[in-house]
């Protein structure tokens, strides 16, 4: 248990950037709780690994960390510092050591935002090829976002970050969640995180699970205040006594 108030520290997703904290952030404000959103390079998974640890190094005391989508996998591989004191999985998946997204995928059905990815190459610094993975504008506001408002849900398609596909195949090198409390929020209308990845994964990390039934992988400005009162919940159970 830390002797300070944990920080909180945002981790988004592929497809998307720190603008989707917006919400959340407000609500943590509210509550007097440090936060800080870090804009996650979607480059890969050591890469992003690597960024995230930097990051926090800026940061004094105990911090949870808290992932949405893609986000979760970068937490999860960064989380094991000692200073993090806990993990919260949004619209996530928590893949144990040596597990990538694709290893998840495998076993369920596929996730509708696969119909809808476009594929562009990218040059790397190693003058190796990479591609990069964006979604469809046309297809964006219902698949990624179906309970915003659909002015809203077109901006965001306008604006997306696009992510490195070697993300899906990337393995975690450690499961942080194997040593760390963790919380996870369900959302049971996602068309980009299969809520059937998100909750096998949780319950197989014995997280304490919330379930959105009708929220969309947007849930981080469908429903702010819902992923805030989790993040809340899990700050008051690490605060020192």
């Amino acid at each position: 248990m830390p002797t300070t108030a944990p920080s909180v520290v945002l981790v988004h997703g592929g497809f998307s950037d720190t603008s989707g904290w917006i919400g959340v952030v407000a609500e943590l404000q509210r509550h007097r709780i440090p936060v800080l959103a870090a804009a996650t390079p979607l480059r890969g998974l050591a890469y992003d690994t690597a960024y995230l640890s930097a990051f926090l190094d800026r940061i004094d005391g105990p911090v949870v960390l808290v992932g949405h989508a893609y986000g979760g996998a970068v937490i999860t591989a960064a989380g094991a510092a000692a200073r993090i004191v806990g993990l919260v999985y949004v619209s996530s998946y928590l893949p144990d050591a040596g597990e990538s997204y694709t290893d998840l995928q495998d076993r369920f059905a596929p996730a509708p935002v696969l119909a809808s990815l476009q594929r562009s190459p990218r040059a790397r610094a190693d003058d190796d090829t990479d591609a990069e993975l964006t979604i469809r504008a046309d297809a964006y506001p219902e698949v990624f976002a179906a309970d915003v408002a659909p002015d809203l849900a077109e901006v965001l398609a306008a604006i997306q970050r696009p992510l490195a596909e070697s993300t899906l195949t990337d393995t975690a090198p450690v499961a942080a969640w194997r040593g760390k409390p963790t919380w996870a929020l369900i959302t049971g209308a996602d068309r980009v995180m299969p809520p059937e990845i998100q909750r096998f994964t949780a319950h197989r990390a014995g997280a304490a699970v919330r379930e959105a039934a009708t929220a969309s992988h947007a849930v981080t400005l469908s429903q702010p205040s819902l992923v805030a009162d989790l993040i809340v919940e899990a700050v008051h159970a690490l605060r020192p006594a």
